[in-house]
């Protein structure tokens, strides 16, 4: 996930991500014609290092889009909750993210959902689902293959 908070530290983010990995761009508190710029920018990186690309909105261009109105690829949906699943899922949605598992930064304050209930908002929809918030490598190895991934903003950005 991209966040104004990575700054250039977005870039060395990039680096770190394994070929495959997924890159969900947001900067939606950027001004538009910086937002465009740094799109392009990741776009490229993600093109050169096999990296998927997903846009929040879906008004630039990538592989597919998060929480969108429309648009064609790969189709993400946060799911904070069980009506958040089912209507990603009847939006048809490819994945969710499920979140917030743990206390994040991007949300501070905000309560956690815990793993075990976050394992179960959208079993039984066919939809992969992808840990988020305050996750990092060890925690998501801890979950035993609860989740079919997972995202972060800080463990990438070396925040944290």
């Amino acid at each position: 996930m991209t966040d104004e908070r990575l700054g250039n530290r977005l870039w060395a983010a990039l680096r770190r991500l394994p070929p495959g990995s997924g890159v969900v761009f947001r900067h939606h508190a950027t001004p538009p014609a910086e937002r465009r710029a740094i799109h392009r920018r990741v776009w490229r990186i993600a093109r050169a290092r096999g990296l998927v690309l997903l846009v929040a909105g879906g008004d630039l261009p990538g592989d597919g889009v998060h929480k969108w109105g429309g648009g064609k690829g790969l189709r993400s949906w946060p799911a904070h909750d069980r009506a958040e699943a089912i209507a990603g899922w009847k939006a048809g949605a490819d994945l969710l993210f499920v979140s917030p598992l743990f206390p994040t930064r991007s949300h501070p304050g905000a309560p956690s959902i815990g793993p075990a209930r976050a394992a179960r908002i959208g079993r039984g929809l066919g939809l992969a689902q992808i840990a988020l918030g305050g996750m990092n490598a060890e925690r998501f190895r801890r979950l035993r293959g609860r989740f079919d991934g997972w995202a972060a903003i800080d463990a990438w950005g070396g925040v944290g």
